[in-house]
């Protein structure tokens, strides 16, 4: 693709799939030139470096996010839709987990999302300390719940590439870890269930605990 039929927003689009696909670490001009099938030195007519490059793909995922209508639905359920929204989003891109850990991640579209979840708690009655805190606690516990499918799908592309060493070092660290849990009565009572499997944690989990978190922050908020 030339340098003058090539635009940025085939280039984000592409970078997106590109980080779906290979991770933070598989995200390098050579790599999305190829997919573009243009040269490498092309794509910086368009964006500066990697790191801006990371930044657009961010602000293009996060446009993905429907945001609820907050005349049409109760707190709860805004709420809950906004958390459930943004998971999802992380499930389907778990790049992002990486890039919070690796980057300081801004744009348009993260603002807007962020403006509306804090419009969400003040229309409910939450002070703007109180819905600073909200809008805080949510993200956090979404953001953490979804490391473990970005670790795991880390792991699932090196065992896909075929890397013998990886395989290896997983087989050898379960091992280990089921011997360690073979000490403790609680954590050997649960090793031959799914909780047992790498990064994995019981069914409905998430939806549990976003509803008993959701239930604490509007005690405070209500007291």
């Amino acid at each position: 693709m030339a340098r003058d039929t090539l635009t940025r927003d085939q280039i984000v689009t592409t970078a997106v799939g590109l980080l779906d696909a290979d991770g933070l670490e598989g995200l390098n001009m050579r790599a999305l030139g190829k997919r573009l099938g243009s040269a490498a030195t092309a794509v910086y007519w368009h964006v500066k470096n990697k790191d801006d490059l990371v930044l657009l793909a961010t602000d293009h995922v996060w446009g993905e996010l429907e945001l609820p209508d907050l005349d049409a639905a109760d707190w709860h359920t805004a709420a809950t839709t906004m958390a459930t929204e943004l998971y999802g989003m992380f499930l389907r891109h778990p790049w992002l987990v990486q890039a919070f850990a690796a980057h300081v991640l801004y744009g348009e579209s993260k603002a807007r999302h962020d403006d509306h979840s804090l419009a969400l708690h003040e229309t409910a009655g939450f002070t703007p300390t109180q819905a600073d805190r909200a809008a805080a606690s949510l993200f956090t516990y979404v953001l953490g719940n979804a490391a473990g499918a970005a670790a795991t799908a880390s792991l699932t592309r090196k065992l896909d590439q075929g890397d013998n060493t990886a395989e290896e070092q997983i087989h050898h660290a379960m091992t280990k870890a089921r011997e360690i849990a073979m000490r403790h009565p609680r954590l050997r009572a649960r090793l031959e269930t799914p909780a047992a499997d790498y990064a994995a944690s019981p069914d409905e989990s998430f939806e549990s605990g976003l509803q008993a978190l959701l239930d604490g922050l509007h005690r405070q908020a209500t007291a």
